[in-house]
């Protein structure tokens, strides 16, 4: 049987690629990646020419199948995703459950490194000792019960927020919150334009309104705890 080494990439400065990741991307017979082109920016970074196997979520079942061939053969994969750890909100959790249930001789390892869950939590200034994380939240069912969830919660609460819907949440926070729990958003992390917002719900809500150009990237939202 192969080997499943579960790769985390940068999640926006490519320079934030580990050693041992760069080595074991070296390594490796074959990537399993999301999106050839995001990959192949990475490996091109580096000089690394792979053979790479696409695995989403919209051919998780096709995907899932090769990687699977090819761990019987004794190849050498690498899991990644296009930004981040594997797994964490992301369809390379559903990967690895396939090869646990389904050859359980396969030797899976972890090549630690960049996640934006962990990145944005350690320059928030919140209390951090325990959270609950959210991942993407739901797009229309069940949204508002989470907001109210948060609102009620004495931990703190993170969750991902994509450009198209950063405005709405942040409403809804400050619908929902009381004025001194404290929200902060993270956006564009490690990238050119990285920029940390804090306030209460309102503000940070009336921040992103007067400031539409900010509107855009990847969000990692984080309410803290009471």
């Amino acid at each position: 049987m192969g080997t499943l080494s579960v790769v985390a990439t940068p999640i926006g400065n490519l320079g934030d690629l580990t050693l041992r990741a760069l080595e074991t991307l070296k390594s490796v017979d074959v990537i399993a990646c999301e999106d050839t082109r995001v990959t192949a920016k990475l490996l091109a970074r580096y000089e690394i020419k792979k053979p790479l196997v696409i695995f989403h979520a919209r051919k998780a079942r096709a995907g899932g199948a090769r990687v699977l061939a090819l761990l019987k053969t004794g190849k050498h994969i690498a899991l990644v995703t296009d930004a981040g750890t594997p797994g964490i909100s992301d369809p390379g959790a559903e990967l690895v459950a396939l090869v646990r249930r389904e050859l359980s001789d396969v030797r899976i390892e972890v090549i630690p490194g960049a996640s934006a869950l962990v990145a944005a939590l350690s320059i928030a200034g919140v209390p951090v000792a325990e959270f609950t994380f959210l991942g993407f939240l739901p797009h229309k069912k069940g949204r508002q019960t989470l907001f109210a969830e948060i609102a009620a919660a004495a931990r703190t609460y993170v969750f991902y927020e994509s450009p198209h819907r950063i405005e709405k949440a942040l409403a809804s926070l400050a619908s929902a919150l009381p004025d001194e729990r404290r929200v902060v958003v993270a956006r564009e992390l490690t990238k050119m334009h990285e920029s940390v917002t804090t306030g209460t719900a309102t503000e940070v809500a009336a921040y992103f309104t007067n400031h539409p150009d900010e509107v855009r990237g990847e969000f990692v939202v984080i309410v803290a705890s009471h």
